[in-house]
């Protein structure tokens, strides 16, 4: 695992506790003044943010362990597990949220002091907006599941807190059930992208097959080498940033022992320096003992 992927989300699961704190308390104190319904929905995400944040503190952490006897293909998983216990904690979350909203929608209660609502929603907007910002940077150096689930549900707050400064001009404006039907909308946001963030999250834990674009892009590497007839039997997997492969390479009945393991070898390099962090592993087979159909793919992907 490399130390700049390590630092890298070391720093953003910290960042995300910090402002997801900072966030809270400034809620709890504007709810106290001014009782708006949506910043009350607004304020018990940013506590499911804390706990999710959290819980990926510590589970990431897990994750970048190395192998050891009883974990040989590493922690990795670990990952998925904190975006599929973030996606449990906002679903509950947005279900509580969902009801409030809707019993308030009926029985509307007055906003009080919007004025201090609006500017402290609209730091949370700066604030947030830095977070998100520095999330993307991190997810594109690195593809951490686990970042992308925090970056998902801390877009979604950032969204949350420009409908909260709608909510707050329209209830200064004394339209009272905009409040109410503002946080309705943020819950069933909210509850949308937590199902996006448990099936995404599913997915990586049932080893679902990385993208067919990489899948073909691991073809083409080993038909590039001169000795390999076809390819075939490609698996790969992904657990945390660490990306499995393995497929069959096809060389010629004749080739020596030595020779077909430098061929393979060669490979395995290739793909793990344009797959990093990759474990790559080549099986060789003889042409000849390759069954026809998997001989007719072989071609297909040649051309």
């Amino acid at each position: 695992m490399p130390d700049s992927y390590a630092k890298l989300v070391k720093r953003a699961t910290l960042s995300a506790v910090l402002i997801a704190f900072c966030l809270i308390m400034m809620k709890l104190v504007t709810f106290w003044f001014t009782g708006s319904i949506s910043l009350l929905t607004s304020l018990l995400d940013s506590g499911m943010d804390l706990l999710a944040s959290g819980l990926n503190f510590f589970l990431v952490r897990y994750a970048l362990k190395p192998p050891d006897e009883d974990h040989s293909f590493g922690h990795g998983k670990a990952e998925s597990l904190a975006a599929l216990a973030q996606s449990a904690f906002i679903i509950g979350s947005s279900t509580i949220l969902l009801l409030t909203s809707l019993k308030m929608m009926f029985y509307p209660n007055e906003v009080r002091l919007p004025l201090i609502g609006i500017m402290i929603s609209t730091f949370s907007v700066l604030i947030t907006s830095m977070l998100v910002f520095y999330q993307k940077q991190v997810i594109k150096k690195t593809q951490s599941k686990a970042i992308q689930a925090d970056m998902l549900h801390y877009s979604s707050d950032l969204l949350m807190n420009i409908v909260v400064i709608i909510a707050f001009i329209l209830s200064w404006c004394g339209i009272t059930f905009a409040d109410a039907l503002f946080a309705f909308l943020i819950a069933l946001y909210i509850a949308y992208n937590a199902c996006k963030i448990g099936f995404h999250a599913i997915q990586d834990l049932l080893d679902k097959a990385l993208p067919e674009a990489d899948n073909q892009q691991i073809i083409a590497i080993a038909l590039d080498f001169p000795e390999v007839r076809g390819v075939h039997d490609l698996k790969t997997r992904q657990a945390g940033a660490v990306k499995f492969i393995q497929l069959h390479v096809e060389l010629d009945d004749n080739t020596p022992l030595i020779k077909a393991h430098a061929v393979a070898d060669a490979i395995e390099q290739l793909i793990s320096r344009h797959f990093a962090p990759a474990e790559v592993i080549i099986h060789q087979d003889p042409v000849s003992v390759v069954p026809q159909e998997i001989g007719i793919v072989r071609q297909n992907h040649r051309k």
